[in-house]
This record gives structure tokens, C-alpha cells and sequence, in this order.
């Protein structure tokens, strides 16, 4: 016997039909939202992963170049009590300059952080500097065979000093251009990363210290 379809069934199977249909173009949907939002994902992991990575490469090529800068003022540091040795007996009137320039070293000496350091490492410069002008004013001088070599040693470390500092100063700028700009500047607050001071020299440092006497 052939079942008889009644038209009350058929609009079933047709709803039926239909709201699989409507089923199948929403699972579509949402997998295609779904691929989207991943692939978004992927690509801001990504970039976050390369930022991080990078600010940190940058953060330590800055450390690394500070070093070399740190170098340099040692190698001052260690220059200037022989200077002070050798002319210290022939400018016996010129104490004052003599104690500024021991206090400076003392304090670079006792230095802890990066920006205690720079500020002792500007009073050095400064008071290296006086004393360096004062000696101009002693032609004597200039026949002391250890005067002349200290001052050519501290005349090469003067000029690496400058050389150094402005590779940091260059380094700097590079890092603090990537944690200033978008969208670097979210993800840095992010992890903690904030635009790093430059190392300026002390006011009047860029003419100084000389250390060529009059010929």
C-alpha cells in the first residue's frame, strides 16, 4: 500500500530542509569569522613577538655601547691622577682646581646608576677642563717629557669619549623612536619599556677639555 503525503508533512519536511540549509550557510559563517579572527591573531602575536624581542636586542645594545662609553671614563679617570702628579709640584698656587678635580673623581668613584654616573662623569670634564686652560699658563711645562705623553694619552681618550657617547646617543634615538611611534608606543607600556635619556654632555663640554698646550 503507497503511503499517502499529506500537505502538512511536506511543509515540515520543506521547514525541515530549510532550516538545515540556513544551519549549513551559518556554520559556514562563523568558521569564516572564525579562520578571520585567528589569522588576526597570528599576526599581531607575531608582530608582538618580533617587537619584544627586538626592544630587547635594542635594550641591550644600548647597555653594551654604555659600557664602552664607561670604558673611555676610566681610562680617564686613571689618566688624571698621574696629570695631577706631574704638574701639581710646578701649579702649587692652583689648590683649588686641584681639590674640585679630586672631588669629581671621588664622586664618579661612588657612583651607582647610569644618570649618577653621567653627572659625575660632567663635574670630571668640568673640572678637567680648568685645570687643563690654568696649564696653559705654565710654558714650563710643555718641556715635561710626562706631561706631554699624559696629555696626548688623555687628548686620544677625549676624543673616544665623544666617539663612544655619540654611538649611545645614536643607539638611544634608534630605540626610543620604536617605543615612541604606533603602534610600538601600546606594546611597549605594555611590558614596561619607556624612552630612555640621552647622554648630554655638561653645558660648554663640547669645546673642552683641551689638552694641547701652547706651543
Amino acid at each position: 500500500m503507497i503511503p499517502i503525503c499529506h500537505a502538512d508533512d511536506t511543509d515540515s519536511f520543506i521547514s525541515v530542509i530549510r532550516m538545515l540549509s540556513a544551519l549549513s550557510v551559518s556554520h559556514k559563517k562563523m568558521k569564516k569569522t572564525f579562520l578571520i579572527i585567528f589569522a588576526i591573531v597570528i599576526i599581531v602575536g607575531a608582530y608582538i613577538w618580533s617587537f619584544y624581542n627586538g626592544i630587547i636586542k635594542q635594550e641591550q645594545a644600548i647597555q653594551g655601547q654604555w659600557a664602552q662609553v664607561e670604558n673611555q671614563f676610566q681610562r680617564r679617570y686613571e689618566l688624571i691622577p698621574n696629570l695631577v702628579a706631574s704638574v701639581q709640584g710646578a701649579m702649587s698656587q692652583e689648590q683649588k682646581v686641584f681639590g674640585d678635580l679630586a672631588n669629581a673623581r671621588t664622586k664618579y668613584a661612588g657612583a651607582r646608576t647610569t644618570d649618577q654616573k653621567v653627572a659625575a662623569a660632567s663635574e670630571v670634564e668640568n673640572a678637567l677642563s680648568r685645570l687643563l686652560v690654568i696649564m696653559e699658563n705654565y710654558p714650563l711645562l710643555k718641556s715635561i717629557e710626562t706631561v706631554q705623553t699624559l696629555m696626548v694619552q688623555l687628548e686620544g681618550t677625549e676624543n673616544r669619549i665623544a666617539v663612544e657617547r655619540g654611538r649611545y646617543n645614536d643607539f638611544v634615538r634608534d630605540y626610543n623612536t620604536r617605543v615612541s611611534q604606533l603602534p610600538g608606543k601600546i606594546f611597549a607600556g605594555m611590558f614596561g619599556f619607556s624612552v630612555k635619556p640621552y647622554f648630554e654632555a655638561a653645558p660648554g663640554a663640547e669645546n673642552a677639555p683641551q689638552v694641547k698646550l701652547n706651543q
